[in-house]
């Protein structure tokens, strides 16, 4: 057994999972009027309860709340900061093979921390739960997803530096919230940076070129890291797309590598290498020896099938070519459900992966190998 003591950890998840059709069921009654917001959060706490549970049996050492609570991965946290609001756009999000549940946010005023943002609280309950027999993981989306086309109200911020001054306030506020609240591992999950890859420029304001967009999103994060207290793991995951197992595009991480993975000051990057929309693992040599972790996401959470395990130790030699193996943690690619209608597979191919993650990174990430 592995004797780390914070996360990342040589077996980790990214954070959400299949919402059980108790939870389904308990928000089509909500939604109907046949039960009240607090006995949706009762039971949405039970089942939250076991899925800790679960996640300890199954040898995880970092655990979630699997984000039971939320309808989509960013916009119920984004939606409950001050200037910023949800909405019903006219589409979705296009993925491939499939167009996504409209809903959206963006800017209505001044951004800032809500001091009652109901995640604060949810993850000091969530905190209880655990009660010391794992690290109590917290997943939030990443402040560059305000940067996506779109959300910025240009009347309220015409210059982008002012905008994005106020987004490191909040995020800074945010990390100190969550921190105060018994918060030791943060994950920032960002679509957007991952976005920035693609061969077609896809995601950023209009009036910036890919690298002014590459460059202003390593300021925003480091800029909040300047607050993180020393006893407090950030990392953050950048993902492609992740919707009833469809993903929203492609791309290697070679665009960003020399500026990001090279310079951004989170202790770890979960990255997506599920399959070969990723590119090769030559980025990862600009991550510096003796920094952030690397947690290869070499395992697909879009399906229930077990990946072979000759593959798997063949893949992280090749990225060991790039990055020491100390530093190499193993993850699926993504979450199991970064929305409430969560990927194609059953909850028992989601244990049985995360079990497989844990042995194989337990047999394959030995220390002196």
């Amino acid at each position: 057994m592995f004797n780390m003591t914070k996360g990342p950890f040589k077996a980790d998840h990214v954070g959400s999972l299949l919402r059980p059709e108790r939870i389904h069921n308990a928000r089509k009654d909500f939604k109907a009027g046949n039960i009240s917001k607090e006995e949706l959060f009762k039971i949405e706490t039970e089942e939250i309860e076991k899925v800790v549970d679960k996640q300890i049996e199954v040898g995880l050492k970092a655990v979630t709340d699997g984000e039971f609570r939320r309808r989509f991965w960013h916009t119920d946290f984004l939606e409950q900061l001050n200037g910023v609001e949800g909405y019903e756009p006219e589409q979705g999000y296009t993925f491939v093979g499939e167009v996504t549940e409209a809903w959206n946010i963006r800017n209505n005023g001044k951004i800032s921390f809500n001091k009652n943002h109901p995640h604060v609280e949810e993850f000091k309950l969530f905190k209880k739960i655990v009660n010391g027999r794992a690290v109590a993981k917290q997943t939030i989306p990443s402040p560059n997803q305000l940067f996506n086309e779109g959300i910025r109200d240009k009347s309220i911020y015409p210059d982008i530096k002012d905008y994005a001054d106020d987004i490191i306030k909040t995020y800074q506020d945010a990390v100190k919230a969550f921190y105060d609240a018994g918060c030791r591992y943060l994950q920032f999950d960002d679509v957007y940076i991952a976005g920035l890859n693609a061969e077609d420029y896809l995601w950023g304001d209009t009036e910036l070129s890919r690298q002014e967009a590459i460059d202003l999103a390593l300021y925003v994060v480091n800029s909040i890291l300047e607050v993180k207290p020393d006893d407090l793991v950030i990392t953050t995951h950048l993902c492609r797309g992740n919707y009833r197992s469809k993903y929203a595009f492609e791309g290697s991480y070679a665009k960003i590598a020399p500026t990001l993975f090279k310079k951004e000051k989170v202790d770890g990057f979960f990255l997506e290498y599920d399959d070969d929309k990723s590119g090769d693992f030559k980025p990862l040599d600009y991550i510096p020896n003796d920094g952030p972790k690397v947690v290869l996401g070499l395992f697909t959470s879009k399906h229930g099938e077990l990946e072979d395990k000759e593959t798997i130790k063949e893949r992280i030699k090749e990225a060991s070519q790039f990055i020491p193996k100390s530093q190499i943690c193993l993850s699926p690619q993504c979450g199991f459900a970064s929305t409430h209608h969560g990927n194609l597979l059953t909850e028992e191919e989601q244990w049985n992966k995360l079990r497989y993650i844990v042995e194989l990174a337990e047999e394959l990430l030995v220390e002196g190998e």
